[in-house]
C-alpha cells in the first residue's frame, strides 16, 4: 500500500510518501505558516503521487474522539491561525483517501513500536523534549485518549528550590514544558541549549526536572520502555543524567531490573532518530487504509 504520512509540527510540516513497512520513497519539509499558506502546499506535494491512505500526527491540542463534532480539529492551540482548524477532514476533502489522525507525539511512539526502541513491546512512551515537551502513551497495545489525549508534558513538577526562573507555561508555574522546553531554558540561562553544551549547571537543572516527569510517567503509565527523543536530548550526557535522578527518585520503590539494574536498556534515545513522527504517521495511515477495507 502506498502511503502519505505528515508530521504536522508548530515550526515546520515533514510530509512522506512511504508504505506500510516504513520504507519512505518521497519526502519535503514545508515551513508551518497559516492553514490558507501551508495547507495547499501540503496537498500540493502528496496530489497525484497514488497514495491510498494518509496518517497525521499533528501538534495539538487536537480532537480525537471520532464521535465529536470535530474531531480532527486542531483546537486550543498557541499557535492562533490553527485554533479550531479541521486537520483531518480538511486533508481527507482535498485528497480522497482515508486518513488516520493523532498526536505527533504518539505517532512517535508508534513509530518506534512498530520499528525502533519499543519494538515488540505493549507498553511505552515517547517524550519529546524541544520547543515544547509532549508525550505519547501506547498502552496495551494501543494509542491512550482518554477524554482528551495525554497532555503530560504540562505535569506538574517541584520546582528547584534554587532555581528563580518564573516558568514559561502561559498555564501553569511549574508544568515540565514551561521550566525544562528548550524555550525555558534559552530564557533561563539566555543563550540556546547547544550554546550552553560546557554548563554543567545548566544540564543538572535539566534533568532534575526531566526525572520528576519520567518518575510520574513510570508511576502513573508502568511502561516497558520510555524514550526520550526531541532537540535538548541532543545533549546526549542527559541521559545518563536523567537515568540516575530517576532511580534516585523512585528510591526502590519500584522492584524490577529495568528500573533497579537496567536503566540503560529502559530510559534510551529514538531508535528511529528524527524519523519516529514521520514513520508514525505512515503507520496512522496503515491503519487507516485497513478499517476502510
Amino acid at each position: 500500500m502506498k502511503i502519505g504520512g505528515l508530521e504536522a509540527g508548530g515550526t515546520k510540516m515533514v510530509c512522506a510518501v512511504g508504505d506500510e513497512m516504513g520504507n519512505i520513497m518521497d519526502k519535503t519539509v514545508i515551513p508551518t505558516g497559516t492553514p490558507e499558506d501551508t495547507v495547499p502546499q501540503i496537498t500540493g506535494f502528496f496530489r497525484g503521487k497514488g497514495i491510498e491512505a494518509m496518517g497525521i500526527g499533528c501538534f495539538g491540542p487536537v480532537d480525537l474522539n471520532r464521535k465529536s463534532t470535530t474531531y480532527g480539529y486542531i483546537t486550543q492551540t498557541p499557535k492562533l491561525p490553527w485554533v479550531n482548524y479541521d486537520m483531518a477532514g480538511t486533508v481527507k476533502r482535498e485528497l480522497g483517501v482515508p486518513v488516520g489522525f493523532d498526536t505527533d507525539v504518539n505517532g512517535a511512539v508508534l513509530g518506534e513500536v512498530a520499528w525502533g526502541a519499543a519494538k515488540g513491546l505493549e507498553n511505552a512512551i515517547y517524550m519529546t523534549v524541544g520547543t515544547g515537551i509532549g508525550v505519547g502513551v501506547y498502552l496495551e497495545k494501543k494509542l491512550l485518549h482518554g477524554l482528551m489525549h495525554p497532555e503530560a508534558g504540562h505535569m506538574l513538577l517541584g520546582r528547584h528550590p534554587e532555581d528563580s526562573y518564573k516558568g514559561r507555561c502561559p498555564y501553569h508555574d511549574n508544568c515540565a514544558e514551561g521550566l525544562a522546553a528548550g524555550p525555558a531554558v534559552e530564557e533561563r540561562w539566555g543563550k540556546k541549549a547547544v550554546e550552553l553544551a560546557d554548563r554543567e549547571e545548566v544540564w543538572e537543572l535539566e534533568a532534575y526536572y526531566l526525572a520528576q516527569a519520567v518518575a510520574n510517567y513510570i508511576l502513573a503509565y508502568s511502561p516497558e520502555k520510555i524514550i526520550l527523543g526531541g532537540g535538548i536530548m541532543h545533549q546526549e550526557k542527559l541521559y545518563g543524567m536523567v537515568r540516575a535522578k530517576t532511580k534516585e527518585l523512585l528510591n526502590g520503590y519500584i522492584p524490577k531490573r529495568e528500573i533497579l539494574d537496567g536503566m540503560e536498556d529502559y530510559i534510551v534515545a529514538p531508535a528511529l532518530g528524527d524519523e519516529a513522527g514521520i514513520k508514525g504517521a505512515l503507520c496512522l495511515g496503515a491503519m487507516a487504509g485497513k478499517e476502510s477495507e
